[in-house]
C-alpha cells in the first residue's frame, strides 16, 4: 500500500516534469528572441558585411566608426520627421557613409520595383556594409540572403540560412514573416528582377 504523502509527492514531481517539457521549448524560444532584441541582433555574416536591428543614434555612431562602415541600408524606408530616422540619417552623414533606404514590410512580399531597388542597392553597396531593419530578423534576413546569393554567389541553400531562427526569423504559427522566405524562393527560382 502506497501512503498518501509519497503519492502526492510523485504526482507533484510528474506535474513539474510535464510542465518543464511543455513550457521549456516556448520559454527557450522567447528567451532567444528576447536576447536578440536586447543585443541589437548584430551579426557579421561575411567579413565586413553586417546585419542588425535598429540602433540608437549613439550606438550607431560608435558602430559606424568602429567598423568603418561605408554604406548603411535601412530596410524600414525613408521616414523624414521621425526621430529614429532623423537621428540615424545624421549619424550616417557625420560618419561619411552612404545611406540607402528601401521600404520593406516583413509581412508582405515586396512589389517588383521595390525588390529591384533592393537588389540594385545590395549589388552597388560599398563595403563595409550594414544592413538593418527594426529587429534584424526578417527584412534583414531577406536582404542578407539576397546579398549572399546575388552578390557573393553562394548556393541558395547557404544563402537561405540567413532566414533562420538563429537570427530571430520565425515564420511559423501566426507569423506572416514567411513572406520573406517566399520572396527569396521566388527570386532564386525566377532570377534577378529587372
Amino acid at each position: 500500500m502506497v501512503d498518501a504523502p509519497s503519492s502526492r509527492a510523485a504526482r507533484r514531481r510528474l506535474a513539474l516534469v510535464l510542465a518543464a517539457l511543455l513550457l521549456g521549448p516556448p520559454l527557450s524560444v522567447a528567451g532567444w528572441a528576447g536576447l536578440l532584441r536586447v543585443t541589437g541582433n548584430v551579426h557579421e555574416f561575411e567579413p565586413g558585411i553586417y546585419r542588425s536591428g535598429q540602433f540608437g543614434a549613439g550606438r550607431l555612431s560608435s558602430f559606424l566608426a568602429e567598423h568603418g562602415i561605408a554604406t548603411v541600408i535601412n530596410l524600414r524606408g525613408a521616414n523624414p520627421g521621425r526621430s529614429w530616422y532623423d537621428a540615424e540619417a545624421e549619424a550616417v552623414r557625420r560618419a561619411g557613409a552612404a545611406y540607402l533606404s528601401v521600404p520593406l514590410s516583413a509581412n508582405h512580399e515586396p512589389d517588383p520595383a521595390t525588390l529591384a531597388a533592393l537588389v540594385r542597392d545590395l549589388e552597388g553597396a560599398k563595403a563595409p556594409l550594414l544592413i538593418h531593419c527594426e529587429a534584424g530578423a526578417d527584412r534583414s534576413g531577406l536582404a542578407a540572403a539576397l546579398y549572399e546569393r546575388l552578390v557573393l554567389h553562394r548556393s541558395p541553400e547557404v544563402a537561405a540560412g540567413q532566414l533562420s531562427f538563429r537570427y530571430g526569423h520565425f515564420p511559423w504559427l501566426l507569423s506572416r514573416s514567411g513572406a520573406m522566405d517566399r520572396t527569396f524562393a521566388r527570386l532564386v527560382g525566377e532570377g534577378v528582377p529587372d
